[in-house]
């Protein structure tokens, strides 16, 4: 559990660009440590961690999963929800979960959002 909170600790996307003193953009950092809820996706268990910004989750391979080492984050994209995952795990495992995130309406992300609060 400690090596997941390490991962999330210092994950980072870029959302909106923001100035640093020499005037280059520069992502603000995202933090993704609250939770876990557990879920399954693709018949394989999985962590659910919610974001600073309110809107993005990650969903990590619990232990056990095929899939370890691997995260997806999900978060508001210009169209809609963009998925993006990164990993070594076991591809069979991964692509079953990315058929079931993919699927997530907006309602069911803030739902995972609030569950993972509870944790």
């Amino acid at each position: 559990m400690a090596r997941c909170l390490a991962i999330l600790a210092v994950f980072g996307i870029a959302l909106a660009p923001i100035q640093d003193v020499s005037g280059q953009a520069v992502p603000p950092r995202l933090t993704c440590d609250v939770g876990p809820a557990a879920k399954t996706y693709g018949n394989t268990p999985w962590l659910v961690y919610s974001c600073s910004d309110s809107r993005s989750v990650v969903v990590l391979a619990a232990p056990g999963n095929p899939a370890t080492p691997f995260y997806f984050i999900l978060h508001p994209g210009t169209t809609g929800y963009q998925i993006e995952g990164e990993g070594t795990g076991d591809k069979g495992a991964t692509d079953a979960a990315f058929v079931e995130l993919k699927k997530l309406s907006e309602h069911d992300i803030s739902a995972l959002i609030q569950e993972s609060k509870q944790h």
